[in-house]
């Protein structure tokens, strides 16, 4: 087993590493870490919670597993244009996983070696792990989503009526996944024609014999079926002052509602639902069911084990956004 050096050792990296700070690929130039090192890429990336979930499981894991003792995760802020040469650096350094976030998951598609089979229809992947020449990328976010919405709300996609909102990269994600378990409809709903319909030509190959329809979220078909799972995947309640993305009380008997905003906690539509006395929940469970799996991929500890300690250290935290 490697043995990690402590942060005196770590020469200019010290400060930054000792205080979790934000890492940019000049760091490399004097990475000293022999631990297992895993980091996520984004741009921003100051906001993320990931290093905190992560390292608390981690943590964990070391104390039962001393295997672990030298893991830690680190937060990268990489711009887009040096995604490439990030990956190349990373792999290089001997960096053993990485989690990607806005605005790289599309980007790396085409930058890695491998995509693994479940991830392929969604066209973009959160999650990296070593391979001796390159990456092999996966997407645990469609698993967030479902195992969020058995916790979250005692519903499964398996046999479930869903009405999914947006049309984007978010939408397409929960799309596949929903088809992937063999949902019962699939319902996705877009103010942009456009979009809609270029979503739905990128679902019809796999729908696997489930049927898919889609709808202007402005116009309520009238034959939707009632107790649907309503997914909100787009952007719309971030702010206290975002209409609804669609007109809940219209639709018919929903049996729960999901949004995957999670900060504010509380958004238009989840009041909204609330008003209605139907149950809903918040994103917050996606993130830590996403990165628990993420981890499982890297060491091999099964997800349900981690979750757990990934929610604790979220609902000790102060930060609210993801």
């Amino acid at each position: 087993m490697r043995v990690a050096r402590t942060t005196a050792s770590l020469g200019p990296l010290k400060a930054k590493l000792e205080n979790s700070e934000v890492l940019t690929l000049a760091d490399l130039d004097a990475w000293a870490f022999t631990g297992t090192a895993l980091a996520v890429l984004g741009h921003p990336i100051k906001h993320s919670l990931s290093p905190l979930m992560h390292n608390t499981a981690l943590a964990e894991m070391a104390r039962e597993d001393g295997q672990y003792t030298d893991w830690k995760y680190f937060r990268f802020d990489v711009p887009p244009a040096d995604l490439p040469q990030a990956l190349v650096a990373l792999h290089s350094r001997g960096f053993h996983g990485i989690n990607l976030t806005v605005p790289h998951k599309i980007l790396a598609v085409k930058e890695v070696a491998h995509i693994d089979q479940a991830a392929q229809p969604v066209g973009a992947i959160n999650t990296l792990q070593r391979t001796t020449a390159s990456w092999t990328g996966y997407n645990t976010d469609g698993y967030g989503l479902a195992a969020a919405v058995q916790e979250s709300l005692g519903l499964e996609l398996q046999d479930r009526h869903v009405i999914l909102i947006g049309a984007g990269g978010a939408a397409r994600g929960a799309a596949v996944e929903c088809l992937q378990r063999r949902c019962a409809s699939l319902w996705i709903a877009n103010r942009t024609v456009d979009n809609l319909e270029r979503l739905l030509t990128i679902l019809h190959p796999i729908t696997n014999g489930v049927p898919l329809h889609g709808f202007s979220s402005g116009k309520i078909p009238v034959n939707l079926p009632s107790h649907a799972l309503v997914i909100n995947a787009t952007s719309a309640g971030l702010r206290a002052e975002d209409p609804t993305p669609i007109a809940l009380a219209s639709l018919p008997q929903p049996s729960g509602v999901f949004d995957m905003i999670y900060n504010p906690p509380v958004t238009p539509l989840l009041a909204l639902a609330k008003q209605l006395g139907i149950p809903g929940a918040n994103g917050l469970s996606m993130l830590v069911h996403q990165g628990a799996k993420a981890l499982e991929i890297w060491s091999g500890v099964p997800a349900g084990r981690t979750a757990p300690l990934m929610a604790v250290a979220l609902s000790q935290s102060t930060g609210t956004t993801s």
